[in-house]
């Protein structure tokens, strides 16, 4: 993983509401975070805690309703039309679902032509194909599967089409939400690698939203974890695992199965109802499941810096540690 200091995507206090019938579902709730050039920011939580949405929100596919989101420095939270061409093929993003996310009727070489076509810098057909050509061996796609229809291919190349689709427009900034969660084990670790291995050559940033810490641990230079919208911990990968300060996090690490069967396992077992994320009450979200809440978890938490480059949202953390 290579980091240069260079800040390129700037997320501030952005905010992602949906309007449903009893309110407005807080999916994204004033989260704030930097990613440099190269660098690779894991972001876990449960299922329905927003981070696919922040990832899709980032982007462009799914507009903001409040906040700021600012590229290499240029403030790109409400542009459109041919700005947001470009700013869009500058940030991509590689779906969950490698099988859904590609179009059936379009043969693989199509599929990775596509995006080249759209982006008028080739002349011509041959150069087209010479690109496409180019990008599947980038992936490890062989050669024979040009002509090959998405439901003739596993799992795993399906995934590595999507890459070479994202890949496409050469971007500086890629979302990568959850791309290995459907696939094999053995077949995860492969795409991993290719992932490590792509930005070390190109020199991209990514955003890898997922729920599997064993995964965010292995590819990440720092994470995030969120809890229904809300950031609750952010520091380096290397700190997190070494110093869990969130009761939330520490409950997510302490489902990662051991091998180690000399030490049983101790997990903490979460009680309490879920709170809901339509007009949620100011206060910690955590606080109905959490054992060491009390009425100052009622007020709002502000994300603070715990220790260097370590932030927790969370009142009463230098307590309970």
């Amino acid at each position: 993983m290579m980091t240069q200091e260079k800040t390129l995507i700037e997320v501030k206090n952005l905010k992602k509401y949906f309007k449903v019938p009893a309110g407005w579902n807080h999916a994204v709730d004033d989260v704030s975070f930097t990613i440099n050039r190269g660098e690779t920011l894991g972001v876990v939580g449960e299922s329905g805690c927003g981070k696919s949405t922040l990832g899709r929100t980032i982007i462009h596919l799914q507009e903001s309703t409040d906040g700021e989101l600012l590229l290499d420095g240029e403030d790109v939270t409400h542009i459109k039309g041919k700005k947001l061409q470009e700013v869009r093929a500058k940030e991509q993003i590689i779906f969950q679902d490698p099988y859904s996310s590609l179009n059936p009727r379009f043969k693989i070489e199509s599929t990775i032509m596509e995006p080249l076509k759209r982006s008028k810098r080739f002349q011509s057909k041959a150069e087209l194909q010479e690109e496409a050509s180019r990008l599947m061996n980038l992936v490890g796609i062989d050669q024979r599967l040009r002509q090959s229809y998405p439901h003739e291919l596993d799992g795993g190349r399906r995934q590595r089409v999507c890459i070479a689709r994202a890949l496409a427009l050469n971007p500086d900034f890629i979302v990568c939400d959850e791309p290995v969660s459907a696939l094999d084990v053995s077949i995860q670790a492969a795409v991993l690698n290719l992932l490590m291995d792509l930005q070390d050559q190109m020199g991209m940033a990514y955003m890898f939203v997922t729920h599997d810490l064993s995964v965010v641990r292995h590819i990440s230079d720092s994470i995030c974890v969120m809890y229904l919208g809300q950031m609750v911990e952010k520091c380096s990968t290397k700190e997190l695992f070494q110093n869990t300060l969130h009761p939330y996090t520490k409950a997510l690490l302490s489902a990662i199965p051991s091998t180690n069967v000399h030490i049983p396992m101790q997990r903490i077992q979460l009680e309490g109802e879920i709170t809901s994320p339509i007009n949620p009450a100011p206060g910690c979200r955590f606080a109905a499941r959490c054992p060491y809440a009390t009425e100052a978890c009622k007020e709002k938490q502000t994300l603070t810096e715990v220790t260097k480059g370590h932030f927790v949202s969370c009142c009463r953390v230098k307590e309970i540690n």
